[in-house]
């Protein structure tokens, strides 16, 4: 079996044992959520329902200055409203490291029982999660991963590379049988680790069906990048079969350069998963075709964990009594013949 193949597998089998972790997650709560993934599940109410001691859980996020953060704070908020024995103490969002850390700082000063963060920058913030943990205070990381994995006592996270692979799987069962198709990338900030796992992921994924990408541009997650970036990749490329886009928000301003220069020769696969996408997916009325989840229910996830971990709780159906040290979320592919599972929870760009 070649490293590509192994590769794969490992993934799939990831996302699969994810899924199972992510239903079980989901019978604990009491009634079906509206943050979710969409993926569905078990939502059936369990002992671990029953209100307990009040649990005091801080939270801190960056600004909510794109959709999908936007909704990563707004689904924490909504799934610790679901139970009357959660305390959710939200913190102004910030992309300042230093003002993060004080928010930190002041959960850890005022004893909280749990902390739910997502770092602006996983690295910069190592040191303080390791002090709340060393305070006997349990941190659940999300979405960006702490340098040091002792930071966190669970961590959960969306699958960058899983992304990269789900697209490069959807294109290949439309383009597999046209060897000489080509192939288009809109990635985000190319700095990023999870940017270049996407673009691993996808590369690996296409190179199974005899694919590659031929023209690739980076973008930075805003509608503007996407729209200059897209406008100088189609003048570069006279001739496009598909093109993967990592991100539905900056996907706004890549449809409007596609739009612009008149170009509808090819299919487009969008990333994260915003409802206008989905919309758009489910009218038919653009090049878009299908977009791969990026899920924002991973901060409401830290919540629910949060408040099993401070209730001596474990997830209601995995036999194991402990919560997982990680949680790792699948990546579906959302196309017309699905959408309506997705949308209802999907975030507003």
């Amino acid at each position: 079996m070649s490293a590509r193949h192994r590769r794969l597998l490992t993934t799939t089998v990831a996302v699969v044992g994810a899924a199972a972790l992510v239903t079980g997650c989901t019978g604990n709560t009491p009634e079906a959520s509206e943050s979710g993934s969409g993926s569905g599940g078990n939502n059936a109410a369990s002992s671990n329902d029953d209100p307990g001691d009040t649990v005091v859980i801080g939270f801190s996020a960056p600004a909510a200055d794109h959709g999908w953060m936007a909704q990563i704070t707004a689904a924490a908020q909504a799934e610790a409203d679901r139970y009357e024995d959660i305390d959710l103490r939200v913190a102004e969002g910030t992309n300042d490291v230093s003002a993060q850390i004080a928010q930190v700082e002041t959960f850890i000063n005022d004893g909280v029982d749990a902390i739910v963060l997502l770092p602006f920058d996983g690295d910069a913030m190592t040191p303080i999660a390791l002090e709340a943990m060393q305070a006997g205070i349990p941190v659940i990381n999300v979405d960006r991963e702490f340098s040091d994995p002792n930071a966190a006592r669970v961590t959960v996270l969306g699958d960058n590379y899983g992304m990269g692979i789900s697209a490069g799987q959807y294109i290949c069962s439309e383009l597999g049988d046209q060897p000489d198709a080509v192939v288009a990338e809109v990635a985000g900030i190319d700095s990023l680790p999870l940017t270049q796992e996407r673009s691993q992921g996808f590369a690996d994924a296409l190179a199974e069906c005899g694919l590659d990408v031929d023209n690739r541009v980076a973008a930075e997650f805003t509608v503007e990048s996407g729209e200059e970036v897209t406008a100088n990749l189609l003048q570069a490329a006279p001739q496009i079969d598909a093109i993967w886009n990592h991100d539905d928000d900056q996907g706004i301003g890549v449809l409007a350069a596609i739009t612009n220069a008149g170009r509808d020769e090819f299919f487009m696969v969008g990333g994260a998963g915003s409802a206008n996408a989905m919309r758009s997916i489910q009218a038919g009325d653009s090049v878009l075709q299908a977009t791969v989840i990026y899920p924002a229910s991973q901060a409401a996830d830290g919540v629910r964990l949060a408040r099993l971990l401070a209730q001596d709780k474990g997830l209601s159906d995995l036999t194991d009594v402990e919560v997982p040290r990680q949680i790792t979320l699948s990546a579906p592919v959302v196309t017309a013949d699905n959408v309506d599972q997705y949308i209802d929870s999907a975030f507003e760009s």
